[in-house]
């Protein structure tokens, strides 16, 4: 087990991971930028290192300077709590490359659930259910005309390296995917650097639904119930509701066992979310892969019990899942 844990992250997370290390019997170290001096984070940790002014490129997101922390204070292991690096395989390839573990999936599974395309390819393969789509590179408004009738309208219009509901379109006949394509390809490149564009069937009356997983480094997942967080303002979540009072027992089980089958598929482990979205007939299809701990992770932790900070550190620690699916209400 770990004894001196680095938190790359600031705030209520970083608070969050910390209760948990303290708990462990883990020395916590926490980072901050000038103006997080008098942070709770940087009070609550055992020992703390600035890493640069207030701005995050310059400090919490800047990995050298976090590296530079690890090393500086001898972490062996660092959590990075959710944004920033948290999705970050350069990061993850960093700590590796000093001997330090990375509290998270390795750098395989950060990448390719990190870009839809790679992902759903990915989830096709593995037999999870995925939305009717073109997955390839389309290069122009004309070919993605072309491609929108084939799937029939409407259709969503996607960034693939796409987060936080930016570079998405709903279309429903030609003009639309013209317009759709040009706004979504500038807004990914404008917000992601990346202005690849893909598309797929636009599910009518949807919700949205998310499977909690679990892997370790042995092979073993479980699933731990559902999220479901329909209600949206601009395709960000506005409210999590745990269980969904839309599905059934077999729509559940059904959604976590492929949950599962896509975190064994990319040589998945630690915690992770699997969101699907869900027709009004229960169909449920593979959307994306968050390789890190969410912001709702504690709406899972009150229906189940478990500690998910506390799962993720036994699991980078190399230990097997102490749960097994039969222990999960």
């Amino acid at each position: 087990m770990f004894d001196r844990l680095l938190i790359a992250n600031r705030g209520e997370i970083a608070c969050r991971v910390m209760k948990t290390a303290k708990q462990m019997g883990i020395k916590t170290i926490a980072v901050f930028s000038d103006a997080d001096r008098q942070a709770l984070h940087v009070q609550m940790a055992d020992e703390s290192v600035n890493i640069g002014p207030p701005p995050a490129n310059q400090s919490y997101i800047d990995i050298e300077k976090v590296i530079s922390a690890v090393e500086e204070t001898k972490a062996n292991a660092v959590h990075p709590g959710y944004g920033f690096l948290s999705e970050n395989a350069r990061f993850a390839k960093a700590l590796s490359d000093i001997g330090v573990t990375f509290i998270g999936p390795p750098e395989r599974a950060i990448k390719s659930m990190g870009d839809k395309i790679t992902s759903k390819k990915i989830a096709q393969d593995a037999g999870v259910n995925t939305v009717p789509g073109y997955m390839g590179i389309i290069n122009d408004d004309k070919e993605a005309v072309r491609i929108s009738k084939e799937i029939g309208y409407p259709v969503m219009i996607k960034a693939s390296a796409g987060g936080g509901g930016k570079g998405m379109r709903i279309a429903w006949n030609d003009t639309e995917v013209k317009e759709g394509y040009e706004s979504s390809k500038n807004e990914a490149a404008s917000s992601f650097g990346d202005d690849r564009i893909f598309i797929e069937k636009f599910v009518t009356q949807p919700r949205h639904i998310e499977i909690q997983v679990l892997a370790d480094t042995q092979g073993n997942c479980i699933y731990l119930g559902e999220r479901e967080c329909s209600i949206q303002r601009r395709n960000q979540k506005v409210v999590e509701e745990a269980p969904s009072s839309f599905l059934d027992e077999k729509t559940r089980r059904d959604m976590g066992e492929q949950a599962c089958k896509l975190a064994k598929a990319v040589g998945y482990h630690s915690a992770g979310t699997v969101e699907f979205i869900v027709d009004k007939d229960k169909n449920f299809y593979f959307l994306e892969m968050n390789t890190r701990l969410q912001v709702e992770h504690p709406v899972t932790e009150l229906i189940t019990g478990v500690d998910l900070v506390e799962q993720m550190i036994s699991i980078a620690a190399g230990k097997p899942l102490s749960l097994s699916q039969k222990d999960i209400i």
